[in-house]
Order: C-alpha cells, then sequence, then structure tokens
C-alpha cells in the first residue's frame, strides 16, 4: 500500500536527483512564496461587510529549510498584504528530521510576533504542534509547548474558542477549533478514548448572535461536519499533497476534495498549501503560499 510518507520520501528521492525543475523545499523555501488569492462572497456573509483575512498554514520552523530569516520574509510580505485580520492555521513547529537544527519555538513565535493587522492576530495549533511536545502526550493534557510560545508573544490561540469582532461597526465571529489530531496513541502509555481535542459544538455554543462565523480548524476533514451556520473555514494541514500535478494531489492525508483550494460544502472551505514541509523537504507543483481570503468580494474566488 502507498501511504503518504512512502510517496513523498520517493518524490523527495527524485527531487534530490534535480529531475524536475518545479521542485521546492531543497532550495530557500520563500524564493517560491506566492499568494494565494480567493475573493468569495458567502451566502451567509452581510453585504457590505468587506474582510480581508491572510492565512499562514504549516510553517515547519526548521534550519535550513524554514529559518528564521525565512519566516521573517513571510512576516514582512503578510503585512504588505495590509490585511484587516491574520490568521495562522497550526503547524509551526518541524515536521520531519532531515534538519541542520530544529528551531525552539520561542524563537520563531518571536518572529511571528511581527505581524499586524488591525483586526489582530490569531492562531490554532496543529497535529504537529501537539505531537512534538513528549510531556504533553505523556500526561494527555495541557496547552504543548508551541501554544504557549505563541501566547507568550501576545498571540492568542484558540482551542474551542470562539471571539466577537468588529470592523466599521459590523460584528462577526471568529473560532477556533482544537486540533483533530492531537495524540499519537503510540506515544502514551494508556489508552486514549479519542485522538483529537476538538469539540465542534462547545465551539459554535459561545456562538452568542447571527453575526457571521469564520472557523480556523488545522484540519479540513471537520468541514464534512461544519453547519451552514459557519461562513467559511479557513485550513491548512495537506500542504496540497505537498506533490500536486495538473490539479491532482496523488496523496492527501485529507482526501482529494479538500486536498487544496477552495470547496463550497455546507460552507464556503479553503484550504492552504501551506509553507513548510512535512516528511520530506520536498515540494512539487505546490510552491509555498499565503493566502489572502477577501470576504464580501463581488468576483468568484480564484486560485
Amino acid at each position: 500500500m502507498l501511504t503518504r510518507r512512502h510517496f513523498l520520501k520517493a518524490a523527495g528521492g527524485l527531487g534530490a536527483l534535480g529531475v524536475s525543475t518545479t521542485a521546492y523545499g531543497f532550495s530557500a523555501p520563500v524564493l517560491r512564496l506566492r499568494v494565494a488569492r480567493y475573493d468569495l462572497s458567502p451566502p451567509q456573509w452581510p453585504a457590505g461587510l468587506k474582510l480581508r483575512i491572510a492565512a499562514i498554514a504549516d510553517l515547519h520552523a526548521c534550519d535550513p529549510w524554514m529559518s528564521l530569516d525565512h519566516i521573517q520574509a513571510i512576516v514582512e510580505r503578510t503585512n504588505a498584504l495590509k490585511p484587516d485580520i491574520v490568521v495562522m492555521l497550526g503547524d509551526y513547529v518541524a515536521g520531519h528530521r532531515k534538519v541542520t537544527r530544529f528551531i525552539p519555538d520561542a524563537e520563531w513565535a518571536a518572529v511571528l510576533a511581527g505581524l499586524k493587522a488591525p483586526l489582530g492576530v490569531h492562531a490554532v495549533l496543529g497535529n504537529h504542534d501537539w505531537w512534538e511536545d513528549k510531556e504533553v502526550q505523556r500526561v494527555g493534557h495541557g496547552l504543548p509547548s508551541a501554544g504557549r510560545a505563541l501566547e507568550a508573544a501576545g498571540i492568542p490561540v484558540y482551542e474551542n474558542n470562539a471571539r466577537k469582532l468588529s470592523k466599521n461597526g459590523q460584528w462577526f465571529w471568529l473560532a477556533g477549533l482544537g486540533d483533530q489530531l492531537a495524540y499519537m496513541p503510540a506515544r502514551r502509555f494508556r489508552p486514549l478514548k479519542r485522538i483529537g481535542v476538538d469539540d465542534l459544538a462547545a465551539t459554535l455554543a459561545k456562538v452568542t448572535d447571527d453575526a457571521p462565523v469564520v472557523l480556523m480548524a488545522h484540519e479540513p476533514d471537520v468541514a464534512r461536519r461544519v453547519p451552514s451556520r459557519v461562513a467559511v473555514q479557513l485550513s491548512g494541514h495537506t500542504h496540497g499533497g505537498q506533490v500536486r500535478m495538473l490539479g491532482w494531489s496523488p496523496i492527501s492525508p485529507s482526501g482529494q476534495q479538500l486536498a487544496y483550494g477552495h470547496v463550497r460544502m455546507n460552507c464556503d472551505v479553503v484550504v492552504s498549501g501551506g509553507l513548510g514541509c512535512s516528511i520530506m523537504p520536498f515540494r512539487l507543483g505546490v510552491p509555498p503560499e499565503i493566502v489572502l481570503v477577501t470576504l464580501g468580494a463581488s468576483r468568484p474566488a480564484v486560485a
């Protein structure tokens, strides 16, 4: 059976041999950094409320592939987009072992503290942020080190929480889901009742009026359960498959429908291709990207 890990290792081996000019990751990822823009008008979104959301996903900070200088360049490029709000969608820590240095959480978080937007910078955690905290994995509770570093840098971390925000006197809710793959059973000393710390019902229960909802969720899988009460879900995790050919990702952990880009389900869903790499420092056909979603736009979505 071809797993995502085996496929990416094989593809990474080919990339290392230089067989493709569209391979990314074995050189500085920021050199190929792009902005993926989506102009959306969900039916749940009120007319007249235009909101620009910059989304950063799957940094996987490490030397040399996603160094502090690379992260600083991403921060500067994001700020230059002049978003109303910045959301960070998880997986800040390294997702593979082919590195020269694992960057401590406090270091990459201090660089991300340079992100600026009128309505603030907000974050959820990803599975690797949970998996790489061995103590949290052992005891089975607590906020992982990545989350503590973000909060120490002044960036709030949403764990099944929601906050009401306003632009030009018009209100909306920003909700953040706990990670759906937080615990790895093999790393625990006792059996788990469930792997995730996500609670969609509890998260949406904190939305107390009919203002529209923007949902942050690291893994896009939850979109199959998200009700139409939500206007848009923003996710990462998949890296666009990390290898993508002719609009198709050979291996996607969340299935082809949720591999990459914009899809309309009960709500609008945007899945970022992310910035870093997992399993292997290699990308093919899906360059690292910052996502800029404009809600209340009149044009259809574009990738």
